[in-house]
């Protein structure tokens, strides 16, 4: 969710507005999503780099966290929506991991559409994470005895299958650090426009994009021959 900062900027605001205006937009996609029966939603909220930003930048994002698990978990929990956070929560405050421990149960029982939040997320670490915690389980393995199908089920999304399309708003051209593992043959959707300003047209021009795509995995088209 790409370009909340230079939103703020093009209007002479301070970042945190920009990321207001991107957490309003969540709530709105959120919606759209479930209404277009998407099964499975991941946004990347913050990442594992993201702690470099201004102090009083993290502290606003932290407060936008702290009021997204207060008061949305009623809606999400009525439209059917389970929430995940997926991520190290460890370096959060007991009040925001209290928090999203009670989200997450509360709304475990949704079954239209799995939101999966990712906070204080990397995707290098999370690959780090798995190797660990599979060689935790398998003492008696060497590393040479890994497989890619082995490490599948410790990655933070090992209940869900890899993600069929990305999208990135916001101009930049890279993934910059997200499920770098999951996003092995995702399609790859660019956009100029700033995630504040990324509304429901937008998400079916990305849809109907990615409904033109040829996904080969590797094996010959299936589209043309």
């Amino acid at each position: 969710m790409d370009g909340n900062r230079r939103w703020a900027q093009q209007r002479k605001l301070p970042a945190i507005f920009g990321h207001r205006a991107g957490a309003e937009r969540v709530r709105t996609l959120v919606k759209a999503c479930a209404e277009r029966k998407v099964q499975r939603l991941t946004i990347f909220a913050f990442s594992t780099e993201n702690w470099r930003r201004p102090a009083d930048e993290v502290t606003g994002l932290m407060a936008l966290l702290r009021r997204y698990l207060q008061r949305e978990v009623a809606a999400l929990k009525e439209q059917g929506v389970q929430l995940r956070i997926i991520g190290d929560k460890s370096r959060f405050s007991p009040a925001i991991q209290a928090l999203i421990a009670s989200a997450e149960e509360q709304t475990a029982a949704g079954t239209r559409l799995q939101l999966n939040i990712a906070i204080n997320y990397g995707g290098q670490l999370d690959i780090v994470q798995a190797v660990q915690r599979w060689q935790a389980e398998h003492p008696g393995l060497a590393i040479a005895d890994l497989t890619p199908e082995a490490l599948s089920p410790y990655l933070a999304t090992a209940d869900g299958p890899a993600p069929d399309l990305l999208i990135r708003t916001g101009g930049e051209c890279r993934i910059s650090n997200f499920m770098i593992w999951q996003l092995a043959y995702t399609e790859l959707y660019f956009t100029p426009i700033f995630w504040p300003d990324f509304q429901e047209p937008h998400l079916d021009q990305a849809i109907a994009w990615y409904q033109e795509r040829d996904r080969r995995f590797g094996g010959a088209s299936q589209k043309y021959g």
